[in-house]
C-alpha cells in the first residue's frame, strides 16, 4: 500500500504563500487575535493573526485583514497563546500497544502534531517488511508521524536471537523512502565502540543520506568508552538519567533527550543542567520514549511532558522550544516544522495558559483536528496482513514442567542471580538470593520478594523455555503474568510464582496471537489481546487503556505496588540496558555483555 500525501512542499507552495502574504490572495484560514509564542526568539508578542495557505502558514503579524476574504475561515483565538504543535523526538509506537492510526488518535486532542518514531519492535518480529507497514500507516496520518530505520535487531548480536535480523543493506534501502527521517536509536553502543563494522555501515548509510543517527547510550561511564561513542556518529541520547548524563551529552555535540514517559522519569534530574548550572537550553529536548494507551488516555502525551518539565523549574517558554524548535531543528526540520512561521506546517495549538497547558484547540497542516479534547478527523488504518497476525509460534503445549528449575545435584538450597527491578528507571539490578531446593526444584521465595522469570522463545517454535528469578514486584499467593511485550527481541516474558499458572498463561498468549495476560489462583484476571505483531491493537486507544487498566489492576491484586510495573516487566529482556537481564540464549550479565550462570 502506497502512503497518502496530501500537503505541497514548501515549493511548490510558494507562489500561494507569496501571494497571501502580499494581499493579492485571500488566506484558506486565518487565527485572529491570539498571543503570538515566538519559538525563535523566545517572546510572547500579543494581538498577533496566523494566515494558512495550502497547509503551511503564510503570514504572521498584527493584522492579517488584507488576505482575509469572504471565504477564509477564521478562527478566534480571543487573546489565547498560540503555539506550534507539540513534537516527540523520541518515542515508540508500539509502547502505545497501538498501531500508529489509534496512536495518532490518541495523542492528537493532547497538542502532539508530530513524532520520531523508531519501530524497532516490529522489526524484531517482522524484520524490514514489518517496518515497512509502520512507515507506510504513518504517512497516511493527518499529522507528522516521521518514522526513523531501526538500528539494532538483534539489539546484542549474540545475546539473543530475534525473529529478523536488521542489516546495513537494510537501513540503506530504507534511506531512500519518504518517511524515514534517521537511524533509530543506535543501541549496541558496545559494538559502536569497539568499531563493528555493521554498525558503522548502517551509521555511515545514514549520514551520506543526510539524516540524523539515534544513539542510546546505557552507561554510567562518561570516560573513553563514551568519547569513542559519540565519535561513531550518534547524535543524541535519551538515556541520561541524572545531571551529568546530560551535561556530558551536550558537551559533546549531542542532543540530550530528556524523557518521560509511562515508567521513565528522568527530566526532573537532569533539566538542572538548565535551571541550575545554565547551560544553553538549544541543545536538549524533551521526549517520551515509551508511553502506554492508558497514559494516553488519561494523562496526555508531550503536553504531560512540557508541564512536568516547567513544575521542574523550567521557564515556559525554554520548555516548548524543546518541544518545537529543538527538535525540529535536530532532525533538520526547522524549515518544515516547530515554529509558527511562513512557509511551516501549520500546526498551533490554541491555549490559554502557558504552565498548566490546556489544550483547547489543535489546528494540524492547516485545518482543526481536535478541540476540547475530542478528535475530529479520522486516522487511516494500513490493511495489516494476516503474517502480521500470527506471529506467536510455541512449538508445543506447554506445560509445569518447562517452568522448572533444577538444583545443581544433592544441593538444599542455592545462591541464584536475580533479576532486581528498579522502580521508574529502565536499568535492573544484578541481585542474589538464597532460595530453597524442593524435590530437586528451586522454589520462588514471597518472603525475599523472589518470583520466577521465564522467557519463552515465540518467533520460531522452537518451544524453548529459559527460566530465571526476578524480584521487586512485590508478588504474593499464586499467580502469573505474561507479555508477548519483550523488548527488544519481543519473545515472551512470564513472570510468577506457580509454574502450572505461569504455563497457562503463555499457552493463553499463543492461542489470542499474542498480547498480556495475568492469572491468578488458576483463573485469568486480565487480558489485553494486541494481534499485530503481538505487540499492537488496531481497537480504539480508550478500548486498548481500559483492557491495560484492568491489567494494571490484576497485578495489584496479585500484590505488585510499583508505578507502572508492566513497563518494568516488558523490559527485563533489554539485553542492552544493565545490569541483569534475560535471554532466549540465558542469563545476561549486561555490565560485561555476556552470559552468565543462574547460580553462583
Amino acid at each position: 500500500m502506497e502512503p497518502k500525501h496530501d500537503l505541497p512542499s514548501w515549493p511548490e507552495a510558494a507562489p500561494r504563500l507569496v501571494a497571501v502574504a502580499a494581499g493579492r490572495e485571500m488566506a484558506d484560514l486565518v487565527i485572529r487575535g491570539g498571543r503570538w509564542v515566538n519559538v525563535h526568539s523566545r517572546e510572547v508578542l500579543d494581538g498577533h493573526d496566523i494566515a494558512v495557505a495550502a497547509g503551511r502558514i503564510a503570514f504572521v503579524g498584527p493584522s492579517a485583514a488584507h488576505c482575509t476574504g469572504p471565504g477564509t475561515e477564521v478562527i478566534e483565538a480571543a487573546g489565547r497563546y498560540m503555539i506550534p504543535g507539540l513534537c516527540d523526538g523520541h518515542m515508540h509506537v508500539e509502547s502505545g500497544m497501538l498501531t500508529p492510526a489509534e496512536f495518532a488518535a490518541a495523542v492528537i486532542p493532547h497538542g502532539t502534531t508530530t513524532m520520531f518514531a523508531d519501530p524497532h519492535e516490529i522489526a524484531n518480529v517482522l524484520g524490514l517488511a514489518g517496518v515497512r507497514m509502520m512507515h507506510d500507516e504513518a504517512l497516511m496520518q493527518p499529522v507528522n508521524l516521521f518514522m526513523q530505520m531501526p538500528s539494532c535487531a538483534p539489539s546484542a548480536p549474540g545475546l539473543e536471537t530475534t525473529g529478523f535480523a536488521i542489516s546495513a543493506a537494510d537501513v540503506a534501502e530504507a534511506m531512500t523512502w519518504p518517511g524515514i527521517v534517521g537511524l533509530g536509536e543506535m543501541m549496541n553502543f558496545p559494538g559502536v565502540i569497539a568499531g563493528d563494522p555493521q554498525m558503522l555501515a548502517e551509521i555511515a548509510a545514514t549520514q551520506r543520506a543526510g539524516k540524523t543517527v539515534g544513539g542510546h547510550y546505557a552507561s554510567p561511564d562518561l570516560g573513553l568508552p563514551f568519547a569513542a561513542y559519540v565519535a561513531g556518529g550518534p547524535a543524541d541520547d535519551h538515556e541520561g538519567t541524572v545531571e551529568a548524563d546530560a551535561v556530558a551529552r551536550v558537551r559533546q555535540g549531542m542532543r540530550a533527550m530528556l524523557r518521560l514517559g509511562s515508567a521513565w522519569y528522568d527530566v526532573e534530574r537532569q533539566i538542572t543542567a538548565i535551571t541550575e548550572r545554565g547551560l544553553d537550553p538549544r541543545n536538549f529536548i524533551l521526549c517520551t520514549d515509551d508511553c502506554h494507551s492508558g497514559t494516553l488516555v488519561d494523562e496526555g502525551h508531550m503536553n504531560r511532558v512540557v508541564r512536568h518539565a516547567i513544575a521542574c523549574g523550567c521557564d515556559p517558554l525554554v520548555a516548548l522550544q524543546m518541544a518545537t524548535i529543538n527538535t525540529a531543528t535536530h532532525f533538520g526540520m526547522e524549515r518544515e516544522l516547530g515554529s509558527l512561521t511562513p512557509g511551516r506546517r501549520a500546526d498551533v495549538i490554541l491555549t490559554p495558559d502557558l504552565r498548566t497547558l490546556p489544550v483547547e484547540h489543535v489546528i494540524a497542516r492547516g485545518r482543526t483536528v481536535a478541540r476540547d479534547g475530542r478528535l475530529l478527523v479520522d486516522c487511516p488504518h494500513y490493511d495489516w496482513p494476516a503474517a502480521a497476525r500470527a506471529t506467536v509460534r510455541l512449538g508445543k503445549r506447554l506445560g509445569a514442567g518447562d517452568f522448572a528449575i533444577a538444583a545443581p545435584e544433592g544441593a538444599n538450597s542455592v545462591t541464584a542471580r536475580v533479576i532486581g527491578v528498579v522502580e521508574n528507571q529502565a536499568p535492573t539490578r544484578a541481585l542474589t538470593a538464597e532460595l530453597a531446593v524442593t524435590d530437586g526444584r528451586v522454589e520462588p521465595d514471597e518472603g525475599q520478594d523472589v518470583a520466577q522469570i521465564a522467557l519463552v522463545e515465540r518467533h520460531r517454535a522452537t518451544g524453548g523455555v529459559v527460566n530465571g528469578f526476578v524480584s521487586g514486584f512485590g508478588y504474593r499467593g499464586r499467580m502469573a503474568m505474561a507479555s508477548t511485550v519483550a523488548h527488544d527481541s519481543h519473545h515472551m516474558i512470564v513472570v510468577g510464582t506457580d509454574r502450572a499458572m505461569m504455563a497457562a498463561a503463555a499457552n493463553r498468549l499463543g492461542e489470542i496471537g499474542g498480547g498480556i495476560t495475568v492469572w491468578k489462583d488458576g483463573a485469568e484476571l486480565a487480558v489485553v489481546p494486541l494481534p499485530i505483531a503481538g505487540l499492537m491493537s488496531d481497537s480504539p486507544a480508550a478500548e486498548v487503556a481500559a483492557q491495560a487498566g484492568a491489567m494494571m489492576r490484576a497485578m495489584a491484586e496479585c500484590g505488585c505496588t510499583l508505578n507502572n510495573a508492566y513497563m518494568q516487566h516488558s523490559l527485563l529482556a533489554l539485553v542492552v540496558i544493565p545490569e541483569l537481564r534475560i535471554s532466549d540464549l540465558g542469563l545476561v550479565d549486561v555490565t560485561r555483555f555476556e552470559l552468565t550462570g543462574l547460580f553462583q
